[in-house]
């Protein structure tokens, strides 16, 4: 799942970093309690605890569909039971220690397009050794991972709308201590 999630909606506060490039060339693995799979259309459906793995790139939900184009491509949609959501973290490249994770009711990925959609209670944080350094929120979040653009809307369905809910950004500073003090002129 190509740069998934990952650059897919957090670097979008930041941009500065995108998801583990190697993710993309690993294979995945799925844990489930039930599978249905149709090979005609290249779809499976996954059901009750789901977990897939791919490099550093771990999603988290209740229900999955995976879908594979006949180039090799996957789109996959993570969908949560009333009351949760589907998760997401995966190491940023950039550093040792840097992730991007982020939850909602569903996310939406297609790996040609690098396009993920968070809808319903989408949140997004990136971290930097631990340390939270930013935090989005809205009711949809969208990221095109090659253009390096994201939208948040105040409504699940990608629209705005009037008296929609809103969202929420958190940036948190960079600097570890006060400014130095500028020296006085003509010394």
């Amino acid at each position: 799942m190509k740069k998934i999630l990952a650059a897919a909606v957090l670097t979008l506060l930041s941009l500065s970093a995108s998801a583990e490039r190697a993710d993309s060339l690993k294979e995945a693995v799925v844990k489930y309690d039930s599978l249905d799979v149709d090979e005609v259309t290249q779809t499976r459906i996954l059901t009750g605890n789901v977990i897939l793995t791919r490099g550093t790139l771990q999603l988290k939900a209740d229900r999955a569909l995976l879908k594979e184009t006949p180039e090799g491509y996957m789109s996959v949609t993570l969908t949560s039971s009333p009351g949760r959501v589907a998760t997401f973290r995966q190491k940023r490249d950039g550093g040792p220690d840097l992730w991007v994770e982020g939850q909602a009711e569903r996310i939406e990925y297609d790996e040609r397009q690098e396009l993920v959609k968070l809808h319903s209670k989408a949140v997004v944080r990136e971290l930097e050794n631990g340390r939270l350094v930013n935090e989005l929120n809205g009711p949809y979040i969208s990221y095109d991972n090659r253009r390096e653009v994201a939208a948040v809307r105040n409504d699940p369905s990608g629209q705005s709308k009037a008296g929609g809910e809103r969202g929420t950004l958190i940036i948190a500073p960079r600097r570890t201590g006060p400014a130095p003090a500028a020296a006085p002129a003509g010394k």
